[in-house]
C-alpha cells in the first residue's frame, strides 16, 4: 500500500530580527519574515498584513510569532506553520531621514581629536614616556639628548598606523572583512538595547492583557 500523502498546505517560516518601516507603512509577513510557501498562497502570504502600527506604540513594535499564527489561521484556517529561528522581530519605525549637520559633524571630530591627543599625552605623561626615550636613546647612541627625535619621530608615526591597524578603518577604507573592535562594541550595545526592548515589550503586553483580563471579571454582588 503506497503512503497517504496530506494535502494541507504547509508553510515554513523564518523571522527576521529587526526591520525598519516608514511611519505610515503597514507591518506584513513578508517584510518581517522570509517564507516557503505552496506557490497558490506564497503572494497572498507575503502581503498579509499583521499590525498597523498607531500613534500609541512609539517608535518600536514587537511582532512575535504568536501573532503570526493568529493572522495566518485567521486567513487560512487549514494552513499548517512550521516556524524556525527568532520568535520575534523588533520593528523599528523610522520617520524621514534629516540632512546631516555638517557644522555638527566638524564639531564632533574637533572634539574628539583634540580629546583623543590630550589622553594620550597625559598617559606619556604619566609613565613619562619622554623620559624613557632619552633613556633608550642614550643605551643605544651612548648619548644624552633631551629630545631624541630619532626615537619620538617613529614613535609617533607608530602610534597613529596602530590606530589604523587596530581599527581596520581608514576613512570609508577597510583592509579586511573582519570587524574592528569598535564595530564588535557597538554590536554588542545594539543588541543589549535589542533585548532591553524586547523584554520591556513583553512586559507591557503582560500587563495590557493582565489587566484585560481584570476588567472582563464578573463582579461579585454581596
Amino acid at each position: 500500500m503506497e503512503p497517504q500523502i496530506s494535502s494541507t498546505p504547509r508553510v515554513y517560516i523564518r523571522l527576521r530580527r529587526t526591520l525598519r518601516i516608514s511611519p505610515r507603512e503597514s507591518v506584513r509577513l513578508g517584510r518581517v519574515a522570509q517564507l516557503l510557501a505552496p506557490p497558490e498562497h506564497e503572494r497572498e502570504l507575503l502581503e498579509l498584513e499583521l499590525y498597523r502600527p498607531k500613534e500609541y506604540d512609539g517608535n518600536l513594535v514587537l511582532v512575535d510569532m504568536l501573532l503570526i499564527i493568529r493572522k495566518v489561521q485567521e486567513r487560512f484556517p487549514e494552513m499548517q506553520l512550521e516556524l524556525f529561528g527568532e520568535p520575534h522581530t523588533l520593528v523599528e519605525i523610522q520617520s524621514e531621514p534629516k540632512r546631516p549637520n555638517k557644522v555638527l559633524i566638524v564639531l564632533v571630530w574637533l572634539l574628539l581629536f583634540v580629546g583623543s591627543g590630550l589622553a594620550i599625552m597625559n598617559f606619556h605623561a604619566d609613565v613619562s614616556m619622554a623620559e624613557v626615550h632619552r633613556h633608550i636613546y642614550k643605551l643605544l647612541t651612548g648619548q644624552e639628548k633631551t629630545h631624541p627625535l630619532l626615537l619620538q619621530i617613529p614613535y609617533s608615526l607608530g602610534i597613529g598606523l596602530g590606530m589604523i591597524v587596530f581599527f581596520n578603518h581608514l576613512f570609508q577604507k577597510k583592509f579586511n572583512e573582519e570587524p574592528s573592535p569598535l564595530e564588535v562594541e557597538m554590536f554588542m550595545y545594539q543588541e543589549n538595547v535589542n533585548q532591553f526592548v524586547i523584554s520591556d515589550e513583553y512586559a507591557k503586553l503582560h500587563r495590557k492583557e493582565h489587566h484585560q483580563d481584570g476588567n472582563e471579571r464578573p463582579v461579585k454582588s454581596r
